[in-house]
């Protein structure tokens, strides 16, 4: 077996410059690279118009590489058991508290959008900090034996917090923060962005977690009042769009976290003590494969209740947010 054909099946995905072989030109294939496309499975589950998009694909051309990607890429129907075998090996990012992991099935599924969401100081951005060294782990630990990419949009990002987590577990604190890949993002468009560079590392090396905090913040600022209300949705479709394609392209684990709205619809909020909702609306609620509602609970313990999932029972468990991260909770 040949080098390339050993990477492809260590990694899962095939790099773009594999239709060469299939008689794509190498000018074509650096347009497409130009407009994000770094793997041939992004290239089969584009759209033709999202091609014609490129400077330089013509419609023809268009149709020629979209034929030749579907030739190595299965979009067609397999069967039940496949779907059973291929999940039975899906890596799970462990969380730091046993607890939540138990109610997690083993902790944050590889592959999939988890959501978090909750009120300020309900431990979403301290789970994020622990999951990008968590995921660094090896897989006998719990980890994912990759790196970590981390796109920061409320400048709640802290390198000292990386540092108090590595030490527990026994990682060496410089080359943990070197396996994390950080950017700040300043507007919706520019996180948009964020992701076309985010599949053009992936594809260079090996990431196990993509983490957004918080997607939705820039998007309550950039899009005001119910005239840009469509736009804005529309805007957020595509960007988790994007997100589940990064899921299924590289295997990642895509982690987002979520602001929560006060919820005004009278027959609810009667019922409800406490009548708040996930911002986003319906186009979030159906791209987060697991959505997870965070709440404070008494001290440094939290609570995580399993809010919606296809196939977690709907529970809860307390976890702890200390010096070396979450934890399981304090008595």
């Amino acid at each position: 077996m040949s080098q390339t054909q050993g990477d492809e099946e260590e990694t899962g995905y095939l790099l773009i410059a594999k239709l060469e072989s299939s008689g794509i030109s190498a000018t074509d294939i650096k347009k497409l690279k130009e407009g994000g496309f770094f793997t041939v499975e992004s290239v089969a589950y584009a759209t033709k118009r999202a091609l014609l998009n490129i400077k330089g694909i013509s419609e023809t051309k268009a149709d020629r590489i979209l034929a030749e990607a579907a030739k190595i890429v299965n979009l067609g129907f397999t069967t039940a058991m496949d779907v059973h075998l291929r999940r039975q090996e899906i890596v799970t990012i462990t969380t730091g508290s046993t607890e939540l992991d138990r109610i997690l099935g083993g902790g944050i599924e590889t592959g999939s959008i988890t959501e978090l969401f909750g009120e300020f100081r309900t431990g979403k951005s301290q789970l994020c900090h622990t999951l990008a060294v968590t995921a660094q782990l090896p897989v006998s630990m719990g980890g994912g034996e990759g790196k970590c990419l981390f796109i920061d949009t409320e400048a709640t990002f802290r390198p000292s917090r990386i540092l108090s987590i590595a030490n527990k577990y026994s990682l060496n604190g410089e080359e943990t923060l070197d396996n994390i890949a950080y950017a700040r993002a300043y507007n919706t468009d520019h996180q948009m962005s964020l992701l076309i560079q985010a599949a053009a590392m992936m594809s260079e090396a090996r990431f196990s977690i993509l983490i957004v905090d918080s997607a939705m913040a820039l998007y309550r600022t950039d899009f005001s009042g119910r005239g840009e209300l469509a736009a804005r949705q529309m805007h957020l479709a595509q960007f988790l769009r994007q997100l589940q394609r990064l899921a299924d392209e590289f295997g990642v684990a895509v982690v987002i976290t979520n602001q929560v709205v006060a919820q005004v619809d009278g027959g609810a909020s009667m019922f409800n003590p406490d009548p708040k909702k996930p911002a986003g609306g319906n186009i979030i609620a159906h791209a987060s494969c697991t959505r997870l509602q965070l709440r404070k609970g008494r001290g440094e313990n939290r609570i995580c209740k399993i809010y919606d999932s296809p196939s977690l029972a709907e529970s809860e468990c307390t976890f702890a947010i200390l010096e070396d991260g979450i934890s399981d909770a304090v008595e």
